[in-house]
This record gives structure tokens, C-alpha cells and sequence, in this order.
């Protein structure tokens, strides 16, 4: 808070708009900015390692691989998100307490589940409840990215699956001729090319992947939207000293010009990151260039 604010009702308009917008709240405003960007910034790989997995594992020529492979892609990919985010963190959550419960208090005989309640030891709280603010947030916070990357990581895997069968198979048949492995073949030649064949459907899911930031309120993380909500409400001088009125439009339209900057960068760097993909490969892509240089 700025020193010249100590009295909003003496304020012009442009330094009560300064003192506005540098309350605590606004400061909880900003941070979750930084908190949807480094969501996004770890989930992504994240979801993209769960992809790589599932599709290698749909391929595989091992049938109980292939399985779970394939049963992880129809499950989570048949699944409103919504309803996976809001089954799966309370599932998880009572999970990991149920464990903790039957390793740190063996001497609790009572059920855990008893009617309606799920009751476990202080101990095996998940976190702690005398534990730091941090840590809660933290925990919060790694139970989001699980959750984002396992759903989101089903339809990297079924974008990488479609891109693996996309890679010519006379490439894989002349890398078996010249005596390459099969692990050799997958690693030299397939992987290698399937990028310029997933790109397009990974850009798509990148892009659903910043749309749904907001689903975080369901997981218990105060993101951009829940404080957007918060501060654009009604507010009346009995409860605060900057009283305005229903500003939730002007909030929100921060909000879609901040998802329009957001997604028109990320349109710019998957467009160079194509074009240095199909560089040289007899992709359509990689033709144009050829015919641009020429």
C-alpha cells in the first residue's frame, strides 16, 4: 500500500484507482496470474510425458501394455473434465489419507469411512492440520497438475497415437533392412518424425488446456477467475474503503483480453516451432518452404 493512501475518501480519481488496484486483494489478483502461468508452464510437460506413455503403451506390442494404454485413452478422454476433476481429487485425496492412516495408526481399529464421513487419525491428515499456510497451497497446488496432466495427457497420448501410425511405414521397414532394433527404429526414425504429424493436435490441446485454467476453483486453488469474481462484486463502505459497484464486467474483460494475448503468443511460437519442423520433411509444410526458397 502506497503511503499517500492511508485516506481514500480524500483521493482524486487517478490515485484512488492507484490505491485500488494495490490493495491485498489485487496483490492476490496478480499472484494468481503467476499461478495459472506456472500451472500451465509445469502441467504441459507433464501432461505431455503422460501422453508419450499412453500412446507408446497403446503400441505396444506387449497385450497387457496395450490394455492400459488403450483403456487410460478411452476412460479419461470419455469423461466431462468437470467431473474427473471433482471425482479424482477427492478420490486421490482420500487415497493417499487412507494409506497414511493404516501406516501411522494402526492402533485406530474404528472404520475410516463411517456413513457419510471420512475419518482417518490426526496424523494421517494430508496435510497436516497444524501445518503452514505454504504447504497447504503447495499441496493444493501438485494435486492440481496431477489432475490437468492425467486428463490432458489421454488426448496428448491419442494425438500421439494418430502421429506414430502417421510416420510411412516403408521408413520403419528400410531402418529394419539396414539392421536397426526395433527400440532403435522407435527412437531414431519414428519418434523423430511424428512431431511434424502431432504438432497441429498438440497446438489444439494446448490451447484447451489455457481455456480450462478455471476449472482450478474445483480444486481448491484461488486462480484469476475466482479473484475477478471476488473483487468485481458489489463492495459498500461498511466493508471496505473502496466502495464501488457491480465492476465484475470490467474484471472479466480484463480477464478475456489477458486469455486473447496469452493464446495469440502462444499461436506465434507454435507457428515458428512448425515451420522449424517441416524444414526439409515431405510434409505439405516442408514443400511450401521449398517452393518459397526456390
Amino acid at each position: 500500500m502506497l503511503d499517500f493512501c492511508a485516506n481514500p475518501e480524500t483521493l482524486d480519481s487517478f490515485r484512488w484507482f492507484t490505491c485500488y488496484l494495490t490493495t491485498g486483494k489485487h496483490l492476490n489478483l496478480y499472484f494468481s496470474v503467476i499461478t495459472v502461468l506456472v500451472l500451465l508452464g509445469i502441467t504441459a510437460p507433464v501432461a505431455l510425458a503422460f501422453g508419450f506413455a499412453g500412446a507408446s503403451a497403446a503400441r505396444s506390442a506387449i497385450a497387457p501394455f496395450r490394455w492400459i494404454g488403450k483403456t487410460y485413452i478411452a476412460i479419461v478422454r470419455g469423461v466431462p473434465d468437470i467431473a474427473f476433476f471433482l471425482f479424482f481429487v477427492i478420490a486421490l485425496d482420500q487415497a493417499i489419507e487412507y494409506l497414511r492412516h493404516k501406516a501411522l495408526c494402526p492402533e485406530v481399529t474404528d472404520p475410516v469411512w463411517q456413513g457419510n464421513d471420512f475419518v482417518v487419525c490426526q496424523a494421517a491428515k494430508m496435510p497436516l492440520g497444524n501445518s503452514p499456510q505454504w504447504v497447504h497451497e503447495t499441496y493444493g497446488f501438485s494435486l492440481a497438475v496431477l489432475t490437468f496432466a492425467i486428463v490432458y495427457g489421454a488426448f496428448a497420448a491419442n494425438v500421439l497415437f494418430g502421429a506414430m501410425r502417421a510416420v510411412p511405414h516403408a521408413q520403419l521397414e528400410t531402418a529394419a533392412a539396414y539392421g536397426m532394433t526395433t527400440r532403435q527404429t522407435f527412437w531414431r526414425v519414428l519418434v523423430p518424425q511424428m512431431w511434424v504429424y502431432a504438432l497441429p493436435g498438440l497446438s489444439n490441446l494446448w490451447m484447451l488446456l489455457i481455456k480450462a485454467t478455471p476449472l482450478l476453483f474445483l480444486l481448491g486453488v484461488e486462480d484469476i477467475v475466482y479473484w475477478a469474481r471476488e473483487l468485481g462484486g458489489t463492495k459498500t463502505p461498511r466493508f471496505t474503503d473502496y466502495p464501488h459497484g457491480d465492476w465484475r464486467m470490467w474484471y472479466f474483460l480484463a480477464l478475456l483480453i489477458f486469455y486473447l494475448c496469452f493464446t495469440r503468443v502462444s499461436e506465434i511460437v507454435l507457428d515458428k516451432l512448425m515451420k522449424r519442423l517441416t524444414h526439409g520433411q515431405a510434409t505439405t509444410g516442408g514443400e511450401a518452404q521449398r517452393k518459397a526458397a526456390a
